[in-house]
């Protein structure tokens, strides 16, 4: 395994800097394969190595551009590349390429777009509004990176992976004796007056934290191990105080802006096994 491969995407909250964490706890031994029911930007799959691995996202667009960059590496690079120079990067272009990628019904057209608007945009982030529409503003980057050789590495990988869309009962449906599933949903809230949590495009509420515990311990009965990560907080305290191990570590976080929002949080990753 080639350590600390970066994803091709900038995702918030992604998981690069904390695969050590999650490996010290995660259950490997005896498991052919990895499930992921919310990958994301896919720094776990990129940085553990099983024979096999089911990624779910309910991101449409992710997952589309996953499975395109798994069956069309070479072509997608020399399409998606064309958009990284300067005449591509600044506001107005920016917003009009954003348009067209609300207006395209075209999977791979929109893939290409996506890669663009996730290097271009601000800080990582990947928003809808209620209409389903791409509304991440512009990130104002001097020289945005370009991830070759990302996108190589991850299509060289993806070869061993199934990418589906879906929601995470999706993934848990599909579960086999062999698997071991790490979910990395979105978080509950730090303070209980934060603003809802998107889960592309929906909120994600307290019901579905506990659906996810409930997917968690039937899992377990049936032998298949499960690992969450969340923020370390009243409520998860509660969700998770039934699990067979929990263990918490500090993270930087870096979305605000602002330095005094750079701050170090509590997560907890809670094992059910």
């Amino acid at each position: 395994m080639q350590p600390n491969m970066r994803s091709a995407l900038k995702w918030a909250g992604g998981k690069k800097r904390v695969i050590g964490d999650i490996m010290k706890v995660l259950p490997v031994k005896g498991k052919k394969r990895l499930v992921e029911p919310f990958v994301g930007g896919g720094s776990v799959f990129l940085n553990i190595d099983f024979d096999e691995y089911l990624l779910i996202d309910m991101n449409k667009d992710l997952i589309s551009l996953f499975n395109i960059i798994k069956n069309q590496s070479a072509e997608f690079i020399l399409d998606a590349e064309k958009y990284f120079n300067g005449d591509n990067n600044h506001s107005e272009k920016y917003y009009d390429l954003r348009k067209q990628f609300n207006e395209s019904n075209d999977s791979y057209e929109r893939s290409v777009l996506f890669l663009y608007l996730n290097r271009h945009g601000y800080n990582g982030l990947c928003r809808y509004n209620k209409s389903g529409g791409y509304n991440v503003p512009f990130g104002r980057y001097k020289h945005p990176y370009f991830p070759k050789a990302e996108i190589e590495f991850f299509s060289q990988k993806a070869q061993r992976a199934t990418f589906i869309q879906g929601d995470f009962e999706t993934a848990f449906s599909q579960i086999k004796s062999d698997d071991v599933i790490y979910c990395d949903p979105p978080y509950s809230p730090i303070n209980r007056t934060a603003n809802f949590t998107a889960y592309a495009g929906n909120s994600f509420t307290d019901q579905d934290q506990i659906r996810l515990v409930a997917c968690a311990e039937k899992a377990k009965k049936q032998g298949v191990p499960t690992l969450i990560s969340n923020h370390h907080v009243e409520f998860t305290r509660e969700l998770y105080k039934n699990a067979d191990k929990r263990e918490l570590f500090q993270v930087q976080r870096s979305i605000s802006p602002k330095a005094k929002g750079r701050v170090k949080v509590k997560e907890v990753l809670a094992l059910y096994k």
